[in-house]
């Protein structure tokens, strides 16, 4: 309809144009009519006022629609940059010794860390095993620190760092995840992580994954950043834990 209208404008002869009235929807112009009653055999000034005025009227009105569609645009991708799951926490640097070797990990694998924070597990891994690694975070600040680090240790050509959504992820190609997140968002990877190949491992730190036996579960005192620490080890195919069942009294 505005452009329509708009081409209505510079084709008429007699620049007759009446009766501006504008519809809209929220903010929103969805329907614009332009006019004016001038003198259509009087004098050119008037008339090629009379057309300049029409046509910056219609750009205007036609600027509405996709002002708003930029601005809505804009709005998808923030509410498409979603929150972190959890608040980030460093895993202490003697905690991911710890965590690649119970996971054994092997010079011609491939180790996935999910939110991977400051990239101190796939540098050390690549740095350590020689084996390629890619860290995965939602965090625009967590991928720029884990670049760093992944330059810092000289590892670019082993290392890759993706700001992805892990829920989205396919996980099949690793030969090794590691994680440190919470019960919950362990539990939401299963689907993921069963389709993992046959032998692959799988460690969390301080966290375990409910419905699912561990292989190994170890306990360790970090010296470097203090405190107690769980280790837990998956190894695929996942093996489902039994139920308890209720002891009669």
């Amino acid at each position: 309809m505005v452009a329509s209208t708009c081409r209505s404008v510079f084709a008429s002869s007699e620049t007759r144009v009446h009766n501006l009235h504008i519809v809209c929807l929220g903010r929103r112009c969805v329907k614009v009519q332009l006019g004016f009653d001038l003198w259509s055999q009087g004098d050119a000034t008037v008339n090629h006022f009379a057309r300049l005025t029409a046509v910056l009227l219609c750009l205007a009105v036609t600027s509405v629609p996709y002002a708003q569609d930029a601005a809505d645009k804009a709005a998808q991708d923030t509410k498409k940059a979603r929150e972190p799951d959890v608040i980030y926490v460093p895993t202490p640097q003697d905690v991911v010794d710890k965590m690649l070797e119970l996971a054994k990990v092997q010079k011609d694998e491939l180790l996935y860390d999910l939110g991977c924070g400051d990239g101190r597990i796939v540098a050390t891994a690549a740095k350590k095993y020689g084996c390629h690694a890619v860290g995965y975070d939602i965090d625009p600040r967590r991928i720029k620190e884990s670049l760093e680090t992944v330059k810092k240790n000289q590892v670019e050509s082993l290392v890759k760092i993706e700001q992805k959504d892990i829920f989205t992820l396919d996980l099949s190609a690793a030969n090794v995840i590691t994680l440190y997140l919470l019960p919950r968002l362990n539990v939401r990877l299963i689907p993921q992580l069963e389709k993992l190949k046959p032998g692959s491992r799988i460690v969390s730190h301080d966290f375990r994954m409910k419905g699912i036996k561990p292989d190994t579960v170890v306990d360790f005192k970090s010296k470097d950043g203090g405190g107690d620490h769980q280790i837990y080890l998956w190894t695929t195919p996942l093996k489902k834990s039994k139920p308890t069942t209720p002891t009669s009294g």
